[in-house]
């Protein structure tokens, strides 16, 4: 009996130390994030949360388009591509909590159908979700038909995974924009959104070479919109860092909403729930997948009221536009621009007595002749193209699938 009565305390002594156990078992990382964002010193917040209105298909990206140059000295948009990608894309949301901050992620529809519960969580931290195409297809390469397809699939899909209508932004893979796809963006009331200044994460797996591309990119320019990808491991290590340095440096953020949600077509909307059907059974394979995250969401208080976005189209008299982002000049080239502006005008240069003309000897002409046609005939096939700068070169698509799902 004794033993009996000891046993029943001990069961009880032992819920008790259980219970306190997980009480105590947090995060050191998430204890610190229950203090509020107004108290923590050296965190990059958000400074401004701009509205933009989509409905006549603006272009942002001083990389391909210099309609609209919104930013202020110092100030930097946040982006991530490609994901979600669950062990990745944690660490780069753990990230942002950490400094307060928020992004957008554009998202590939059936990344976003595999794991749906991500795509919420994203959401749930206040990040801005948008579109990036349904299977990252390089659209330049595609037909109308098939092009107008990965567009709205992609809407449909990450829709279909958020539980609600998706920000109207959508960020062409590859940064491939065909004007088709232009018009029907513009038609379908979204933004194009390109970019500033590329990470290029997915060139290299060290974080630190990721974070010091940015910084050199952002000490050339001073600010702009960043381009990330949430599956490559040098940004899931190296974002916290970049983070830190940015907030050091300080560069303030600046946050983008919708200031209208985007709209579906029933028929890939249809297209979607088969897919979503599809791939439920490769997500109920993973258990991992469906493991919800505990976090807490920093204080919306902290974070500034929207503003709208005023759209100023650059003027004559605007200032002069900005230089190509992410397009790296060799000292060559920088040699010939500076020659090239430093071109004497036909008028200010002295003129110079013409030489008589000498006409050629027989034997001379002969020879000439001769060395053309062996000329022409050593050249087969037609000319090799000039080779790009490294910083034009971008991920092929089978380099994507590979990345995206070789986990």
């Amino acid at each position: 009996m004794k033993w009996a009565t000891w046993g029943s305390g001990s069961a009880k002594l032992l819920a008790v130390l259980s219970t306190a156990a997980m009480m105590f078992a947090a995060p050191p990382v998430a204890a610190k994030n229950d203090v509020g964002c107004s108290e923590r010193s050296g965190v990059l917040g958000v400074s401004r949360v701009l509205e933009v209105d989509t409905t006549t298909g603006p272009r942002f990206g001083n990389m391909q388009y210099k309609d609209i140059d919104f930013l202020k000295p110092g100030e930097v948009v946040l982006t991530f591509d490609d994901g979600p990608l669950r062990p990745k894309t944690t660490s780069v949301l753990n990230a942002l909590e950490a400094h307060c901050t928020k992004a957008t992620f554009f998202m590939v529809g059936r990344m976003a159908l595999v794991d749906p519960s991500m795509v919420k969580e994203i959401d749930r931290r206040g990040h801005t979700v948008a579109t990036h195409s349904w299977s990252h297809k390089m659209q330049g390469r595609l037909s109308k038909k098939r092009a107008e397809k990965e567009f709205e699939l992609g809407v449909s899909a990450v829709s279909l995974a958020l539980g609600k209508p998706v920000a109207p932004f959508f960020r062409f893979p590859y940064l491939s924009d065909p004007r088709t796809m232009q018009a029907h963006l513009k038609q379908r009331a979204h933004g194009n959104f390109s970019i500033d200044i590329d990470s290029l994460d997915f060139r290299t797996r060290s974080g630190t070479t990721m974070v010091n591309r940015v910084l050199r990119g952002l000490k050339s320019q001073g600010k702009g919109i960043l381009l990330f990808h949430d599956i490559q491991r040098s940004t899931a290590s190296g974002v916290r860092k970049l983070l830190d340095e940015l907030a050091r440096r300080g560069y303030k953020v600046v946050h983008l909403v919708p200031k209208h949600p985007a709209t579906t077509l029933k028929k890939y909307d249809d297209m979607a729930l088969k897919e979503a059907a599809r791939r439920k059974k490769v997500a109920s394979s993973r258990p991992l997948a469906s493991r919800s995250i505990v976090w807490p969401v920093s204080n919306a208080d902290y974070y500034p009221a929207a503003q709208p976005l005023k759209i100023y189209p650059r003027g004559l008299f605007r200032g002069p536009l900005p230089e190509r982002s992410g397009l790296v000049r060799s000292k060559a080239e920088e040699s010939l621009r500076g020659s090239h502006h430093n071109v004497v005008p036909d008028a200010a240069k002295p003129e110079k007595p013409e030489a008589p003309a000498l006409k050629p000897s027989k034997k001379t002409a002969r020879a000439s002749k001769k060395k053309r046609v062996s000329t022409q005939k050593a050249v087969k096939g037609p000319p090799a193209p000039a080779q790009q700068p490294d910083a034009l070169k971008g991920p092929y698509e089978a380099d994507w699938v590979n990345e995206a799902f070789k986990n």
